[in-house]
Formats: structure tokens, sequence, C-alpha cells
């Protein structure tokens, strides 16, 4: 393919913990994992399968080439095979021998999961149907129902080969098949090999993955049980004001509740319930609706993930996916999400967190009374530094509205970000034509610029705003779409750049490469639009045709997975393609941060978003010196006005 030697590999594993729940560094750090079948290739050489579990040991050419770092070893989701070799044969595995053409397939556009990638690339090689099944019987231990007490099973938990030798041998071909799918994939993608800056990302991705965070595991368990007393507690008055058997179930809750306010119950979410609350019901009902308030909180739920997630050096792994949004290759979180954490607004969490953890749980209650809400606030607390240390956190300054900013040439707001940065107050001024210095916080005119910048920048209208809470924040309906054309009359290069955009599209579309400002280029190459961007990478949408909207024009449509996740025809437009660059184009600064910061030797230990949370000695460095690191200027995107944030914490919080 490239002159370089390849080994695919693919192995059968088993342990205890539950692999999709903690992450497979968990999962290969349980006592009882081991590697069952170990299946290889190299280059275009047949498949061969070593019977592990049967005792049957690595030929010495296959053990050799996994530290041997001329042979390029690759699998489809190669963290799961790299952390499981290296653990179970106590090998180091450094990123930069392997390949991962999962990575490589959703940076062309395609679906996740190596049968869909597979099936969306037509290939003849594809992955075995039975090994959900098979998987589930020798990979994952077995649970005995009540009805299968007395049945005749194994006493160890799990289903050895022997147990089923037929199913076995299945097993063995179903693992070699999926060298067989991987490889087949790999050599249909070498067509756009990945970017040797990407491989390196990747890289610095995996070590970042291994480091890995540690966890206030005390914390964590007193946040649990205390969780646990709080939750029964208010079940067991549930149950007496109710009485129905489960009052976490809610179809149950609702038969209650239709029955007492006779009123129909269509669903208990957050409106729904805000509705009820403010009809004329008992007070019965209103205490019910309260207490399942509470309950329903799944704060909880993070704090389990971080418990069966934590290895036994006390740390977790696995928490962001490479590539994990699609089409822009932002980092996805993963276990805990990270990206998805509650925000924290307590004044002083130190004491929160020394409540829970000194189970002084009737001070805190009296202190704080809402308990689950408070305890999701903490979540974020439970990640902490390593001993002798302390968190450095920094995050880019409205990274996102800059991006925007600057490939539209939209100049008045490059000099907003340029000097006093405050563009919520900027963007009102220009709208409504009053002195930015007029405006301040809490003013209606910030609230609306506020709105205004959040919602609109991708072409959003009213629907737009009252998606991002515009209705909650007091603006009425009535004025929104005014402030959509003031906001678009405002930003006519942004606006503009929309259009610019999908047009670019649409000429590449017809056979027309097409560049435009700041290098973002647009080609179609073997049923591929490819948006070029100013880093080399490029933005892939796969399929696409020029189809019809609903209005009768040109529309652009591509191959991609809904919010169903289902893959199917997509259709897209100018802002929705201004989005994705802008979003892929800030993914690349912090991409470049993360090097830079690792090659100067700053350990990160997890990033979200636009932000960056450091391990650092103290004594070492400043929230200073890394903001500094962070507004260095880019080679790839001259002028581009970057800012950063930072602070320094002894545990994780926002602030």
């Amino acid at each position: 393919m490239d002159g370089r030697s390849y080994l695919s590999v693919d192995l059968e594993t088993f342990s205890s913990v539950d692999l999709t729940k903690a992450g497979v560094y968990a999962y290969a750090d349980a006592p009882d994992f081991e590697i069952l079948l170990f299946a290889y290739a190299f280059d275009d050489e047949p498949v061969e399968i070593i019977d592990v579990a049967a005792g049957e040991e690595l030929p010495a050419r296959v053990y050799s080439a996994l530290s041997n770092p001329t042979i390029i070893k690759t699998a489809y989701n190669a963290n799961f095979e790299r952390t499981c070799i290296s653990k179970f044969y106590g090998i180091t595995m450094p990123a930069s021998q392997w390949q991962c053409s999962s990575v490589h397939a959703l940076e062309l556009g395609l679906p996740p999961g190596l049968a869909n990638v597979a099936a969306a690339l037509g290939l003849e090689q594809r992955k075995d149907d039975r090994g959900k099944n098979l998987i589930k019987f020798f990979s994952v231990p077995y649970k005995v129902k009540e009805s299968n007490q007395c049945a005749i099973l194994p006493d160890n938990g799990r289903h050895m080969p022997s147990d089923a030798p037929e199913k076995w041998a299945v097993f063995k071909e179903y693992c070699k098949q999926d060298v067989e799918v991987e490889r087949a994939i790999r050599k249909k993608l070498a067509r756009f090999p990945v970017k040797d800056s990407e491989q390196s990302l990747w890289g610095y991705d995996q070590r970042i993955n291994d480091r890995g965070v540690r966890v206030d595991t005390e914390f964590v368990d007193k946040a649990i049980l205390y969780s646990g007393i709080y939750e029964r507690d208010y079940i067991t008055e549930l149950k007496k004001l109710t009485g129905i058997e489960n009052p976490k179930s809610v179809s149950q809750l609702k038969t209650w509740l239709e029955a007492e306010t006779g009123r129909k119950i269509a669903s208990l979410n957050k409106d729904a319930v805000k509705e009820l609350l403010s009809a004329e019901i008992s007070l019965k009902a209103q205490r019910v609706l309260f207490l399942r308030s509470r309950i329903a909180k799944t704060s909880v739920t993070k704090y389990e993930a971080m418990r069966r997630s934590v290895c036994k050096d006390g740390r977790i792994r696995g928490l962001l996916q490479f590539y994990g949004a699609s089409r822009t290759g932002r980092w996805a979180g993963r276990i805990v999400q990270v990206q998805n954490l509650p925000q924290n607004h307590l004044r002083d969490l130190s004491l929160a967190r020394d409540t829970v953890i000194n189970t002084d749980f009737d001070t805190f209650e009296m202190l704080y009374g809402n308990v689950a809400g408070t305890l999701s606030e903490l979540i974020r607390t439970a990640l902490v530094p390593s001993e002798g240390r302390r968190f450095i956190v920094a995050d880019f300054s409205a990274i996102e509205a800059r991006v925007l900013s600057y490939l539209a040439d939209e100049n008045w707001r490059l000099e907003v970000f340029k000097t006093h940065g405050k563009i919520y107050e900027a963007s009102a001024a220009q709208m409504f034509h009053v002195p930015v210095e007029s405006i301040h916080k809490g003013d209606p005119l910030r609230q609306k610029g506020k709105i205004a910048e959040l919602a609109l920048g991708y072409g959003g209208s009213s629907a737009a705003m009252v998606n991002m809470g515009a209705l909650d924040m007091g603006l009425d309906e009535a004025e929104l779409k005014p402030i959509v054309d003031k906001w678009r009359a405002a930003n006519p290069c942004i606006t503009k750049f929309w259009t610019t955009v999908e047009n670019a599209a649409l000429n590449a579309l017809d056979g027309y490469p097409t560049t435009i400002k700041h290098g973002i280029s647009f080609t179609v190459e073997a049923g591929i639009l490819f948006i070029g961007l100013p880093t080399g990478r490029r933005i892939a949408y796969a399929k696409p045709q020029i189809g019809t909207n609903k209005f009768g024009k040109p529309a652009i449509t591509y191959m991609g997975v809904s919010t169903n996740n289902k893959w199917k025809r997509l259709e897209t437009w100018g802002g929705k393609l201004t989005e994705n660059i802008v979003q892929a184009f800030a993914r690349d600064c912090l991409a470049e941060t993360i090097v830079r910061l690792e090659d100067r030797g700053f350990e990160v230990n997890f990033h979200v978003h636009d932000e960056v949370i450091l391990d650092v000695p103290y004594g070492v460095s400043s929230a200073d010196e890394i903001c500094d690191i962070m507004r260095e200027p880019l080679s790839w995107a001259p002028g581009l006005p970057l800012n950063a944030d930072g602070y320094e914490c002894d545990f994780y919080l926002k602030s």
C-alpha cells in the first residue's frame, strides 16, 4: 500500500467488568481479564488465529512484531487492542506504532461501527452477524435468572470453550472475519490517507487517555451513599402518599396523577411538570411532583460511572474519544461524559465536599436543601490532581465567535476581540445603535445581544432563539424576528459568508473546485465532498448530491448519521456548513494548543470543549503562562485574535 509492513489484529477477551459502562482501561484492569483469541494477518497474508484460551502462545514472529516500530499495527478501534495487549502481555504499546481504521473511517464521514462502515462502503467482506451473541456467551459473565436456578450451568460465572465446542469454533471464525473486514476497510480508504499531523495528534490523544485523571474515590463513595439514603427516604414518602409500588415508574406515577388531578398527563418532563404545577391541583399532588423532581436528578449516575470505571491506581482513563464528533473532528466524552457535566454555582465548594466526606449529611441538607441538585453541582470536584499537584484550567474565550468573525472578515467584531472582547455588549450596541459603554450586565439590551450571539451565527432565526432559551430569558416571541433582522443587518459579512459557503459547495458538486477566503476549499473526489481547512485537514461528506429543498431551490444532500443513529441521506445548507467549518477550525486551534502544551512538558489530564485541564506540580508554571501559550499565534490562521482565561484549583471546577 505505502511500502510499510502492516500487522492487522483483532481480539476476543473476557472480563467481569462491563466494557460498555466502564471503558477498556478498567475492563483490562480487572483481575480476571484475559485475551481469549488473537487473530492477525501480516499484510496480505491469510488470517491466522491463536487460541489463547486453549494455551496457544503467540508465534515469535507476531510477538516480535508487536514491539517492532517498523511494523504498523492496525485495528478497528485500535485503543482496545493496544490497551488489552499491553495489559495481558506486559508489552509497551506506543500509539506511534498503531493506526486506527475507525478514526480513518470517521475522518471520511463514514458511520461508526465496523459493520456499518463495511456496509456503507459496499465491501464484499462483512462482519459476521453471529458475533454479538457469541461475545455475550464467551466474553461476558452470565447471570442466572431465578427460573434457571436448577439448570446445569458452569459454577465459575462464565462459559468456557469446553462448554460449547461448536460455538467456540464459530467464535474463532468470527474473530478472523473481523481482521478480514478491518483490512478491507483500510485498503478501501488508503486512497485518502490520514494526514501525518492527524496521525500524530491521535498519538497525543492516546497518551492523554492512557494517563487519565485521578478520582477522589472517598468523596465519590460518600456521595453515592448519601444519594442512596436520600432517595430511599423520598421513595418511602412517595409510597405513603400514592400507594403505588414503584414511584420511580413514570407510567405508574402518571396513572396516579391522572386520578388525583383529573387531568390527562401526557408526559412528566420538565415543561409538563411546570405546567401541571401552575394549574389548580391538590397539595398532595404538588408534594408528589416535588419529590419526583428531586429523585429524578441523575447526579448519582455519574458518581457510579466514576466508581465502576476507576482503575486500581485510582485513575479514570479513556474519558475522550478522538474524532468523536461527526465531520468536525471534535472530541466526544466517554464513560463519565466530561463534555456534559453540570455546572457548579456554590460559593464554597470545599465546605460542601468536606461535609459529604465527613458524612455530616444532616448539616449538608440544612446548608444546601436540594440534596440531589447540590450533589450534581459537586460532580466535577470528584476529579482531582495527582498528589503534590494542582490543576491549571484554561479555556479559549468565545472561540467560535472569534473564528466565525475571522473567516467572514467581519472587521468590527475582530476589533472587539482584539480589544475588550465584550461581544454581547458590542453586538447589542451594533444592533441598537447605542454606545457600548452604556450597556452593562443585567441590561435588557445585553440579554438581547447575548441570545442573538448564541443563536444566530449559523443562519438560525426565531426558532433558534427559542431553542437557545430566549423565552426563558424573558424575551417576547413577537420581538424575536426583529432581533434576527437587526443582528443580520449588523453582521453583513457573516450573513454573506453563509451564501458564499453554500455556493462554493454547489460549485464543487457541479464539477468546479472552488476556494474561498482564508484558504477554505471545496472539492469532490471519489464520491466525497471535501471542505479543506487551512491546517490541511478536510471535512468529508459522503456520497453528496444536489437535490431540491422544500423551497424548490437546489439543496446539498449527503449520507450521514441521523439524530436517531440511522445511516441515511441528510440535507445541509450554507449556515450548517459554516457551523461545521467553524467548529472544525476551533477544534484545530485546541489540537495545536494540546500539542504545544505536551511538547513543553505539561501533562493534559483531559479537555472539555475549548478547555484544557493540566496536572501541574506546585511551584511550576501558572495559569497566566498557560493562557499565554494558548494565545500564541497560529501559522495557518494569521491575524486570528485568540484569547484565553485560566485559574488554578485543587479539584476540577468551573470558575
